[in-house]
């Protein structure tokens, strides 16, 4: 069962978002500000914090950089401010999502979902289909000896597929993983990209495929 650490100083948001997430299965632990949150997170495993900005003592910022600095765990920055220079500035410091108060407590449940998928595949640097084998550290792909080069969002959109074999895709959900939550295109591009990746891999030797589900999205099949 996955962990989340909620850190914020009202302690209203703090029920409110463990309600939610308990209710998903998951496990809740609460700070009421950061200097509480960088102790707790020595004691305990957290897979994932959902963090305040604007705290008494050490703020949002100052917390998210100290948690980048010392550990891989993803971080959903929760603020009232909703200007894209604060939403730059989370960035640059290691945030890797971020929710405007006042959020829709599900939508903040499926974010915590959605970064947690995709925190656990990029985890696993590499991963092998049929006979493609994907290496994230090199952003390389192998099959038989040879190199194969690919641009670097068709490499992800083939790691995220091949990541889990068999399951299906949405295409908001590749969107999202592949190009981010501010991606201003549309399902198109994501079209262009599979197409590009099976005129790569359609042949039999790779040993797999990539098939379009009717009204959802995408799935890896390996042959």
């Amino acid at each position: 069962m996955s962990r989340v650490l909620v850190v914020d100083d009202d302690p209203h948001i703090r029920e409110l978002v463990r309600h939610f997430l308990e209710a998903q299965g998951f496990e809740v632990s609460e700070a009421a500000d950061g200097a509480s949150a960088l102790a707790l997170l020595k004691s305990i495993k957290v897979e994932l914090v959902v963090l305040d900005v604007m705290m008494p003592g050490l703020d949002g910022w100052t917390v998210c950089r100290e948690i980048k600095r010392s550990r891989e765990l993803p971080v959903i920055m929760l603020t009232a401010k909703g200007e894209s220079a604060q939403k730059v500035k989370g960035f640059e410091l290691g945030a890797d999502d971020y929710v405007v108060k006042p959020f829709d407590p599900p939508e903040l449940v499926a974010r915590v979902k959605a970064l947690l998928r995709r925190f656990r595949a990029e985890s696993s640097q590499s991963v092998q289909v049929g006979s493609l084998f994907l290496d994230r550290l090199r952003f390389e792909a192998m099959s038989g000896g040879e190199a194969i080069t690919l641009p670097r969002k068709e490499f992800d959109l083939l790691f995220k597929l091949a990541s889990s074999p068999g399951r299906t895709f949405s295409r908001d959900e590749l969107i999202r993983d592949v190009w981010g939550e501010d991606f201003d295109g549309n399902e198109r591009t994501l079209d262009v990209h599979v197409n590009r990746i099976r005129d790569r891999f359609g042949d039999e030797r790779f040993g797999l495929r990539i098939a379009t589900i009717r009204g959802l999205g995408y799935r890896l099949e390996a042959k």
